[in-house]
C-alpha cells in the first residue's frame, strides 16, 4: 500500500533520495543536478538551476513510484 509519508519532498537531501530511490538518478541527471550538490536539499538546487521546484518534485516522485504502482495494478488485474 502506498503511503504519503514516503513521497519525495522539496526539503529532502539529494544523496538520501538517490540512495532510497535509485530510479531517480536519471531524472537528476536530466535536470543537470551535479554530484557536488548531492548534500544539498532539492529545493535549493532546483532554484539555483532556475527550475520550478514543484515540477522537479513531481518528476522525481513519478520516477520513484510510478513503476511500483503500475506493477501492483497490473498484478492485481491478473
Amino acid at each position: 500500500m502506498f503511503r504519503f509519508d514516503q513521497l519525495i519532498r522539496r526539503d529532502m537531501i539529494i544523496r538520501d533520495v538517490k540512495q532510497r530511490h535509485p530510479e531517480t538518478i536519471p531524472v537528476f541527471e536530466a535536470l543537470h543536478f551535479r554530484t557536488p550538490c548531492d548534500d544539498c536539499d532539492i529545493e535549493t538546487v532546483a532554484r539555483k538551476n532556475g527550475l520550478n521546484t514543484l515540477d522537479v518534485i513531481e518528476a522525481l516522485n513519478q520516477a520513484a513510484f510510478s513503476t511500483n504502482t503500475e506493477s501492483e495494478d497490473h498484478a492485481s488485474n491478473q
